[in-house]
């Protein structure tokens, strides 16, 4: 449930709470522990983009069109990942969650004022709006190219590391394509969902889904992710920033540690 909550509110899926849970301090194989967290992924997507969505926050146009580069990026990171050993998954996990952390930290408090239109995303119909406390903002949409590439990476990571990306897609959306956060986070949760299931597909395959191991876990996962998004449009950027930050440098230390001293 804690692990629904935060990543509904953060857009990171839910993965970067429940991996490191179930390995360290349940003893559970990472690769059994990435295909529960992407099941919990799905559970995540598709209880808090619900909300999002009928509330007006997320971007559906702009989460489609990235979705393309996202999903063929996590079909060869499940590839990739079932032939590489947990503890340098575990190592990789880690410097991702930290240079994430690091993104969050530098970025400005609040969103950044809004920025001029770009030719490309305004032929593709990107640029929209969000409902705040203090009314409806406008925002445009950069880079439209950079974040593609991002999110193809995004994907990559997501089979690899079975963390649904979302910390990646956040930090693409949010300091590359300018989108401001809170529709970064949201858009990202919509995203999530489509990216784990690609993944998921492999790791099914190959018999890294227990279903008596990741049901409990999508359970609680999706009540906490019902309850973040409705607390979401009554939570501060710079509030939502620091939780982001503070939870991935944590986990990251945590899972580069175990990585690196074999206990993974």
């Amino acid at each position: 449930m804690a692990a629904g909550f935060l990543g509904s509110l953060t857009g990171l899926g839910g993965g970067i709470v429940i991996i490191p849970l179930l390995t360290i301090a349940l003893g559970v194989d990472i690769r059994y522990a990435i295909g529960a967290s992407l099941v919990s992924v799905i559970a995540t997507s598709s209880g808090a983009a619900a909300a999002y969505v009928r509330e007006g926050v997320s971007n559906i146009r702009i989460g489609m069109f990235l979705e393309v580069a996202t999903t063929l990026g996590a079909l060869g990171g499940a590839v990739i990942a079932l032939h590489v050993a947990p503890s340098a998954i575990a190592v990789v996990f880690g410097l991702v969650l930290l240079y994430s952390a690091l993104l969050t930290f530098r970025a400005q408090p609040g969103d950044a004022p809004p920025v001029p239109p770009d030719p490309l995303a305004t032929r593709l119909r990107m640029n929209g709006t969000f409902p705040s406390a203090g009314g409806v903002h406008a925002y445009n949409v950069r880079s439209v190219p950079s974040g593609f590439g991002l999110m193809a990476l995004a994907g990559v990571l997501s089979g690899l590391l079975g963390i649904g990306s979302g910390a990646l897609k956040v930090i693409a959306m949010d300091r590359v394509m300018k989108i401001p956060f809170k529709v970064s986070t949201t858009t990202s949760n919509f995203m999530i969902g489509v990216t784990a299931a690609a993944s998921a597909g492999v790791y099914l395959a190959r018999g890294y889904i227990d279903p008596a191991l990741a049901l409990p876990i999508m359970l609680g996962v999706l009540a906490g992710s019902l309850t973040g998004s409705r607390l979401l449009a009554h939570v501060g950027t710079r509030t939502l920033r620091i939780v982001f930050a503070l939870a991935i440098v944590l986990l990251g230390l945590e899972m580069i540690y175990k990585g690196f001293t074999g206990r993974i």
